[in-house]
This record gives structure tokens, sequence and C-alpha cells, in this order.
């Protein structure tokens, strides 16, 4: 395969799974909001999805307003879901004979229907409908390639980006809830206020119910950091996603005659930290050190497979 190839199907899947993920930091700081200090929490929404800086530039003010907008369609923001959506398609149609129809259609008639989307659609009213939209995009994405395509070099690069995406945006998710000023006093910790926003960053993952199955008690912040990270049948944990990446370079190992690179290393090695990592070491580092340390690392990874494989 060209490796402008294995680039274009990579970043199909990034971009298609970012908007995912990005409707649901969103709906994060909107749930967030209700029980908090709402410029609080659209900046950590900013910060968690590494646009703060950028926005800064534009809005003198954070607003839910602007930062949802800056989010969604902000013209002057590369990582805004529209600006995704756009380059996925770019990417699709690059790669058009790759792909099966399905995949396509999913692509293409998302692009064609965020064409007709106006500002009211991104207005508070009507937002939680729009990020429905995306979501189901997103699925339906993925949907289509787990069930319609090959099991080919195609397919387990469209799903590693799938995987490197998702497992940096599960940490900026997780992350959020460490970029917020917390209260001051010391009784906010562990009170009401922190049991809603660790409530709504499971509700952001789809993984309420699945926490209620696992832990069967109340929501506790390291549960909940536990479910996210180390638990191998969550599928948007951080386990999960690295067993996953490491699954696809071992495929594309086999199909390149057994090459292998630094990626294969460096993916083996955070997947055996994640798989014998304990919850209460990383709360003793620093929950938002180490989730610091895995979007760093996680970003080298992708570089690392685009060294190999992509130039």
């Amino acid at each position: 395969m060209l490796a402008r190839a294995a680039d274009a199907l990579f970043w199909l899947a990034r971009y298609m799974e970012r908007i995912d993920n990005l409707a649901r930091l969103i709906e994060a700081a909107q749930s967030m909001a209700g029980v908090s200090s709402e410029a609080e929490e659209w900046r950590s929404a900013l910060a968690a999805a590494g646009v703060d800086e950028l926005f800064d530039e534009v809005y003198d003010e954070v607003t839910p307003d602007t930062a949802a907008r800056f989010l969604c369609t902000g013209p002057d923001n590369d990582s805004s879901i529209i600006s995704c959506l756009d380059q996925a398609r770019i990417n699709a149609r690059a790669m058009r004979t790759a792909l099966t129809r399905d995949m396509w259609e999913a692509v293409n008639q998302g692009w064609l229907e965020s064409r007709a989307l106006t500002e009211q659609h991104f207005s508070s009213a009507r937002l939680a409908e729009t990020l429905d939209w995306v979501r189901t995009l997103s699925t339906r994405f993925s949907g289509a390639y787990e069930t319609t395509m090959l099991r080919n070099e195609n397919y387990w690069f469209v799903r590693l980006g799938t995987f490197v995406e998702r497992a940096d945006n599960t940490a900026r998710i997780l992350d959020v809830k460490y970029h917020l000023l917390l209260p001051r006093e010391s009784s906010g910790v562990g009170g009401m206020l922190d049991y809603y926003q660790w409530t709504s960053v499971l509700r952001a993952v789809s993984a309420v119910r699945a926490y209620q199955w696992v832990y069967r008690e109340e929501v506790q912040p390291w549960n909940v950091a536990e479910l996210m990270i180390l638990r191998p049948e969550m599928p948007r944990s951080l386990r999960a996603c690295y067993d996953g990446i490491v699954g696809c370079l071992e495929e594309l190992s086999k199909i390149h005659g057994g090459k292998r690179g630094e990626c294969h290393r460096q993916a083996g090695a955070i997947a055996a930290q994640l798989r014998f990592g304990r919850i209460e070491d990383i709360f003793q580092t620093g929950l938002h050190e180490a989730l610091t340390d895995h979007i760093d690392k996680t970003r080298e990874l992708g570089d690392q497979i685009a060294n190999l494989y992509m130039r």
C-alpha cells in the first residue's frame, strides 16, 4: 500500500472518531455547567480539546454560546466538528475505491447534511439535537466499516486510526475533571458537586450503566477513573484502546512480512503498563499528570506510526 493511502485511511477514521468525541466533550460541559460555573466548565472543555489558547485569540470571553460554536463550527478552529467532517470527506474521496459503499455514504451523506446546518442548529435550544446527529453519524461510519470491510490492510489502518483517536480523547474527557476550578472549601471535594461532575463524565462516554454493573455502588472518583483507564471490558477505556492498537499493529506487521518499528515497541509498553497498573498508584502519582502523560505518549505514538507506514 502506498504511504499516502495508509495516511488517508488512518486519518479518515481519526476525524470520524474525533467528531464523536467532540460531541461527547460538549455534552459533558453542558451537563456540568448546570451545577457549577458555566465559564469554568466551558473553559475546561476548550482546554481538554486543546484549543483554549486559539479560542482566546478569537474571543474575549468564554460563554456557552461562543465555546459551543467554536468547538462545533469555528472557522478559525481546524479541530471543530465541521472542520473534521470536511477533512474526513477529503480523505474519503481520495480513497473512494478502498471504501465500501456503506462507508462512503456515511461520510458523504453526513457532509451533505452538514452543509444545511445554520447558526440556529448550534444555539442552546438545538445544540443537543445537533450533537445527537453528530454521534449518530459517527456510529453509522464505525458500524459500516466493522460490518462491511474485508479484514485486509485497509481495514486495519481504519481500525488503528479509530483506537488511537479514541485513546487520546478518553484521556482528554477524563482530564476535564482536573481542568476545573474545584471549590475552595475542602468540604466541596467528595460532595454533591463532585458527584455530579463524575456522573457527567460517565454520561459523556455512555458508561453510567456500565459503572453500575461493574461497581454496584454510588459514583466514586477512583472507580470512574479505573473504569475509564484500566478496565478491559469498557470499550472506551485506555486499556481497551491500547489492546486494540497493539492488535492492529500486529496484523499490519504480518501483512508487511514481519516489519516492525518503534510504534510497536511503544504501543506494547503502554499496553503492558495499563494491563498491570493499579488505580491506587495512578492517584498517588496524580491523575492529571498520568492523563497528560498518556495524551503526550499517544501523540508520539501517532508520529511513530506515520514514520513507519505513511512517509
